[in-house]
């Protein structure tokens, strides 16, 4: 599933086609995906403005000048692909020039937006994980998409007293702690991983016994690696790809993950092993993390 940095890279290459444009088509394919569509779905999103892109933990947002906003989760396998036509590069960076009258035909094109800027906006999801929904902007922390979901990590809120605060007594392992998204919204298995390694505190370890000099290690190693994880386009080992169609490619830079029973990048590490936690593959040093 796609992780803060992934979503961050998905939203930010969809804002030159959505942000401060209105859409003049939509159209769904099916009656769901994860969850149905909304009633009249398309028609209350058609000929509306999009005034704000953001994310929420590992939501796409977007808020419409009729007071809802439109909120786009992409599931295990689900991608956000845009299309303009010719040589207008006006649309920035993250978008590659490729005649539209074909996109969103495929057969797992479930979603296709048109806006004024002009650009096709197609999603894809072939396992149907994904979802889209609408909610009313002043009432999304109040959704129950929302309101149990925790701190922002790149956000000033998590700090070593946030941490250290929802830490104290858990008895879970600190890497349980950190994948709870009641606690920290977006971080997800590959991150985890690769921050504990930064701040070189073991995944095994009881969350409640993280020491103070730990936690602070800890708070700066998940910023630096989400924000060099987003200025990388996220991580694509599956299905991860930017709305221009090419890969991440922060995977290039892991640490850990993925790593098992290769040398540690530290001169006085070991050798990376790889256990399960709660269903999930932990990867790390037990040297220099021990």
């Amino acid at each position: 599933m796609p992780e803060l940095p992934e979503v961050e890279t998905v939203m930010t290459g969809l804002k030159p086609a959505f942000e401060g444009h209105r859409f003049t088509h939509v159209e769904t394919r099916r009656k769901d995906l994860r969850i149905p569509f909304p009633k009249d779905f398309a028609r209350r999103l058609t000929g509306h403005r999009v005034v704000r892109m953001w994310r929420r933990a590992k939501y796409v947002m977007a808020d419409l000048d009729n007071g809802e906003t439109l909120v786009i989760h992409l599931g295990m396998s689900g991608s956000m692909a845009v299309y303009t036509k010719g040589e207008d590069r006006r649309l920035g960076q993250f978008y590659y020039e490729r005649a539209p009258d074909g996109a969103g035909k495929g057969k797992h094109d479930h979603v296709v937006f048109d806006t004024d800027a002009p650009a096709r906006v197609v999603f894809n999801d072939h396992r149907r994980f994904g979802l889209m929904t609408l909610i009313d902007t002043e009432k999304i922390e109040e959704h129950k998409l929302f309101k149990a979901v925790g701190v922002e990590p790149l956000s000033d809120g998590l700090d070593a007293a946030f941490l250290a605060g929802v830490l104290k007594g858990k008895e879970t392992s600190i890497k349980a702690a950190l994948l709870d998204q009641r606690l920290i919204a977006g971080l997800g298995n590959i991150y985890v991983c690769e921050a504990l390694w930064r701040a070189k505190v073991s995944p095994k370890r009881r969350a409640s016994r993280v020491k103070p000099d730990e936690i602070v290690a800890l708070v700066t190693a998940i910023k630096a690696v989400l924000r060099e994880a987003v200025k990388a386009g996220g991580s694509s080992l599956r299905d991860h790809k930017r709305t221009d169609g090419e890969l991440g490619y922060f995977q290039k830079s892991f640490a850990v993950y993925d790593r098992k029973n290769k040398l540690c990048h530290r001169k006085d590490g070991g050798i990376i092993k790889r256990i399960v936690q709660s269903g999930r593959s932990s990867f790390y040093c037990p040297v220099c993390q021990g």
